[in-house]
């Protein structure tokens, strides 16, 4: 029973000394699959975290360089709350190191980007403390702090504070003070983190030493020793059985170091620690030569070359010592394989980006042309429909003046001046809005009586009309296309009325029917098909013409004006005459 608890203690003290080479694995293990990730946040965690077990491990020069490079990534990322936190922990660690200027600027730059209150009071504090040259203003700071992780209740903090405290005491030569604030350090410290209490123990015992108090200091060692921490980490517990024999031989008490340091040596030799072990017998060997006890001295360094061998393979920290060098290459080798990465994202991305330029530029540029293409379109159009109008006047003109002229044939020169008057009214009209593709419905409706009574003029005995208009269309805000109803008024009066043997009738009608102007020109002429037997070649050619600019300008004005003009010409069913039917939507 005995050997199996002498066996699993033997496994728990490998295991505790093998952490470092535990947690750097786990580490890498971490940083890989952040990589693989290309998780740039997670591999600033991992650099954090293994900048704070070196920190712990009281490797500070290494807690910095991983610091450092956190805090890159995480400027990179604008994350500003694990900015401002790795920024005050490298400040921390650049301070063990006794590099105050740049650990100043860091304080206070973390106090800049602080997300809380509490954070801002503690950084600038720390700033105060580092520069002040008065031990009167840096105690005050210190003790600012120390309120605040009360209130927060931060062990660690609390502790480091306190041991702050206590190096201005000891510059205020208040050794009482000093001592009080470290072993209140102490005791908060050995309970959350034993790594920081042995150094504010060895502190403590320093200034024991210092101020020849050396049974305090020889106290403060033996307490220590008695931590669980201690007694379950045999390195660590060689260590401070060395450091109370350094305490003794200060106190020219040379047998009880010799006593010491043969135990520490002893411990070494069985936990397989071999630069411990190599430690203490510098130490012993000094101590022989001292007192000139030369033999003491060679059968020590016999017994350790003799047991070396056994040591060495028995030391299982330079496993470790050996797994971390190689986990240290490990890391170097992902950090290049992840510059390589985005090196190559980089690259990726600045092709996109060109790409998607050149695309933008592109499409900019087709819509460029295809807007300016349109506008080129939209001007022909409008030039195009301003030449119809121009076409169709002079084909209405010539026949006004064939009407003038058969006035004056048969020597009735007063009808001739009245309609000459009347053709000079209605050709002002046409010409003031030959211009506008639209004009007032008023206008429109001026101009096609002004027409009708100069042809009933021409042709009084072949026909009478009618105009109506619904009371529901609003004569002066509606707009019409100018002298777009009246070739279908011509072609009823010149190709169907006419030739009539008695008097016909024409009928002009506007109304609204729902979101359409709708647009009625009824005659009881001879027809489409019958006129069309009675024309000339020459006459043919000239209506066809005149037809097929109007439905252009039709197709014009949809075009341009989205106006949803619709015309119908045809013979009526069940009598003699055309009806024409022209809607326009909307209204």
């Amino acid at each position: 029973m005995l050997f199996i608890i002498l066996l699993a203690m033997g496994n728990l003290l490998i295991a505790q000394d093998s952490t470092r080479a535990s947690k750097a694995l786990k580490s890498v293990s971490k940083l890989k699959k952040a990589v693989d990730r290309n998780d740039n946040k997670g591999v600033a965690d991992v650099y954090v975290g293994m900048a704070n077990d070196y920190y712990n491990q009281g490797n500070y020069a290494k807690s910095e360089e991983y610091l450092i490079k956190a805090r890159n990534i995480y400027q990179t990322l604008n994350d500003k709350k694990n900015l401002e936190t790795t920024t005050r922990k490298l400040a921390q660690s650049q301070e063990k190191q006794n590099k105050i200027t740049p650990a100043i600027s860091n304080y206070s730059m973390a106090a800049q980007m602080s997300y809380s209150e509490k954070s801002k009071t503690e950084n600038t504090n720390d700033v105060t403390r580092l520069s002040s040259p008065a031990p009167e203003v840096r105690e005050e700071a210190i003790q600012s702090n120390i309120n605040l992780k009360k209130r927060e209740n931060e062990p660690a903090g609390l502790a480091e504070s306190y041991s702050q405290l206590a190096d201005v005491n000891i510059q205020q030569k208040d050794v009482s003070r000093a001592e009080e604030n470290l072993n209140n350090a102490y005791k908060i410290s050995k309970k959350e983190a034993p790594q920081q209490a042995l150094a504010i123990n060895q502190k403590l015992a320093d200034l024991y030493v210092e101020n020849k108090k050396f049974d305090k200091a020889i106290e403060a060692k033996k307490t220590v020793l008695k931590e669980d921490f201690v007694k379950e980490n045999s390195q660590e517990k060689v260590n401070q059985i060395q450091e109370l024999a350094d305490i003794y031989i200060k106190n020219n008490d040379p047998g009880e170091a010799v006593n010491l340091l043969k135990n520490a040596y002893g411990i070494a030799l069985e936990k397989g620690h071999t630069l411990e072990a190599q430690r203490s017998v510098k130490k012993l060997d000094s101590l022989y030569a001292i007192s000139g006890n030369t033999d003491a001295s060679v059968q020590l360094y016999r017994d350790f070359l003799g047991k070396l061998p056994n040591l060495v393979s028995k030391d299982r920290s330079l496993i470790d010592n050996k797994i971390l060098e190689d986990t240290e290459q490990r890391i170097s080798q992902l950090e290049k394989e992840k510059e390589l990465k985005d090196e190559l994202i980089r690259k990726k991305n600045v092709f996109n980006y060109s790409l998607i330029g050149a695309l933008i530029v592109l499409t900019g540029l087709v819509l460029f042309i295809f807007r300016t293409l349109k506008k080129v379109q939209i001007k022909n159009k409008k030039i195009a429909l301003q030449s119809l109008r121009r076409e169709m006047n002079p084909h209405f003109i010539f026949n006004s003046l064939n009407s003038v002229n058969h006035f004056i044939a048969t020597n009735n020169e007063l009808e001739a001046n009245q309609y000459l008057t009347k053709f000079s009214k209605l050709m002002r009209g046409v010409m003031e809005n030959s211009t506008e593709d639209f004009i007032p419905f008023q206008q429109e409706l001026d101009l096609l009586q002004n027409y009708l009574a100069l042809e009933k003029t021409r042709f009084a005995d072949k026909f009478d009309y009618e105009i109506e208009v619904d009371e529901n269309l609003n004569l002066q805000s509606q707009m019409l296309p100018g002298m777009l109803v009246q070739p279908f008024l011509e072609n009823a009066i010149w190709h169907g009325l006419r030739y009539r043997t008695e008097k016909g009738l024409l009928k002009l009608m506007f109304e609204k029917s729902e979101q359409y102007l709708k647009i009625t020109i009824e005659d009881n002429g001879i027809g489409i098909e019958e006129s069309k037997k009675q024309k000339t070649q020459h006459q043919k050619t000239r209506e066809g013409r005149g037809m097929k600019n109007t439905l252009e300008r039709i197709q014009l004005l949809n075009d341009l004006y989205k106006k949803n003009i619709n015309c119908s010409v045809k013979d009526k069913e069940n009598s003699k005459g055309v009806l024409v039917v022209i809607t326009i939507n909307p209204i």
